[in-house]
């Protein structure tokens, strides 16, 4: 008996979806595989299920460009209650602490310079870090305490948006590995409160903002049609392009490293070439020449 035909097909670009509350990331790239029949897919930083906003999602070869987003600064919104602190360091978790106490604006905005700036943060409990190759929130499941280590992340700005009585929101932008539900958490303990994240939505990653968005419902109902895969290049819209003819375009395929001319090229550092509008290939500009660190399989 013949194998069944797959009616996938080769698809390349990144889809800039509008994650909905409840959805894993890995649901959400799954359902966009049915949506466009594309073999292969995958996403450019994990959003909790709680959490909603920018998920990219890379296509065939925009997954090459994939640790190029993910590398890129993130923005959150996001809503803190304070009075109680949980295991999971969000709504979804069992209440670990409580406090009567509830923090005035002017603490909350004296405390937030202490958080910007690279700081050590210890990650959630429950979180996708790896230790002895399983994954802490499995760990956190089974009833065991994950002996996660401080880290050092870097977060740019932490803004304090609105305040109430019971919980605050606010804005922060932060690089990669940042937790918001940690920063809330250790909000929370420096206040003397408690508090934990009841809201998060992600407003940018890398290249990709909120104004790129499409929503499952509009992808669905075919309201976007094409429009809404943009193209491989999208992910490398923080780096320096190089535009190159045919010929070095060949060359740069080969793995062959082509000099750059002209006073408007780049200085050392990373880029990525293209030619007539199709990504080349990324590299590394050392002494004047483009080395191809990674090429793409695009017609041109």
């Amino acid at each position: 008996m013949n194998a069944p035909v797959s009616t996938r097909r080769c698809v390349d670009g990144w889809v800039v979806l509008d994650k909905p509350i409840g959805m894993t990331s890995t649901s959400a790239v799954s359902r966009l595989k049915h949506i466009f029949s594309a073999k292969k897919a995958g996403h450019a930083g994990t959003l909790d299920p709680l959490a909603s906003g920018i998920l990219p999602v890379a296509f065939g070869e925009a997954t090459k460009t994939v640790p190029f987003v993910q590398d890129g600064e993130k923005a959150y919104r996001f809503t803190v209650r304070w009075g109680a602190e949980t295991n999971t360091d969000d709504a979804d978790g069992t209440i670990t602490a409580q406090s009567d106490r509830r923090p005035a604006e002017a603490e909350i905005l004296a405390l937030l310079p202490g958080f910007v700036g690279t700081i050590q943060q210890k990650p959630p409990a429950f979180s996708a870090i790896k230790i002895n190759g399983e994954r802490a929130y499995d760990l956190a499941r089974d009833g065991e305490t994950p002996d996660l280590a401080f880290r050092p992340v870097t977060i740019h700005t932490l803004d304090l948006i609105r305040s109430d009585e019971d919980q605050s929101v606010f804005e922060a932008t932060c690089g990669k590995g940042t937790y918001v539900r940690a920063i809330a958490r250790d909000l929370g303990r420096t206040l003397g409160c408690y508090g934990h994240v009841t809201a998060l939505r992600r407003t940018r990653v890398g290249p990709f903002r909120e104004a790129d968005m499409v929503t499952l419902t509009e992808l669905t109902e075919g309201v976007f049609d094409g429009r809404a895969m943009r193209r491989v290049e999208a992910g490398l819209g923080e780096m320096a392009r190089i535009a190159v003819d045919r010929d070095a375009a060949a060359r740069l395929r080969r793995g062959q490293p082509v000099l750059l001319r002209g006073a408007d090229a780049p200085a050392d550092g990373s880029a990525y070439a293209a030619c007539g509008g199709v990504v080349i290939a990324v590299g590394a500009i050392e002494n004047g020449e483009l080395v191809p660190a990674r090429v793409f399989n695009l017609p041109f």
